[in-house]
């Protein structure tokens, strides 16, 4: 369980590779990475939407079929080509009035640690490198791409009222 008062978070921030996806990626013929999605991830990202919640993803990735899986479950805030996540981060805390400690960013790895930095709830999955670990204040039990993202949603909509509590929620 997370050791932070979940009743406060407004936004969500995550990365794709090692977080949304698993950080092993088979190569496609073109040389392109091929990214697994997890189902269940999907689901609570879709969920927390319906609910209100501001999700971003920001990712070093380039890869189009990422924006449009994340743009079919509703998240419209998606930054691919993401060299510097801070500045992007900053950003859009900033457009949607939100203070640090209304919001969790979830990285992996060491281009996450800015941004980890900057939030009120830093998460890491389970795999993250030391770097990131340190610096979270909530680790989860689940592996980038294996439902990491939807421990920490599940918790903060449980935390909040707002999982399973309507009709809404038993559908896509």
């Amino acid at each position: 369980m997370v050791d932070y008062n979940l009743k406060q978070i407004k936004a969500f921030a995550f990365d794709v590779d090692g977080v949304l996806s698993p950080s092993t990626i088979p190569l496609g013929d073109d040389g392109y990475p091929k990214r697994m999605v997890n189902i269940k991830d999907g689901y609570a990202l879709q969920l927390a939407i319906k609910k209100g919640f501001s999700i971003a993803i920001i990712t070093g990735g380039t890869d189009k079929a990422v924006k449009k899986r994340y743009e079919a479950l509703g998240i419209k805030e998606i930054y691919l080509g993401a060299s510097k996540k801070l500045p992007i981060l900053q950003d859009w805390m900033e457009r949607h009035s939100l203070a640090p400690e209304e919001v969790v960013f979830m990285g992996d790895d060491i281009p996450d640690l800015p941004c980890l930095r900057h939030v009120g709830l830093p998460c890491a999955p389970f795999d993250a490198c030391w770097e990131a670990k340190s610096t979270a204040i909530y680790i989860s039990r689940f592996s980038g791409g294996y439902g990491c993202v939807r421990d920490i949603l599940e918790q903060t909509m449980k935390a909040q009222d707002l999982w399973l509590t309507d009709a809404e929620a038993f559908g896509w």
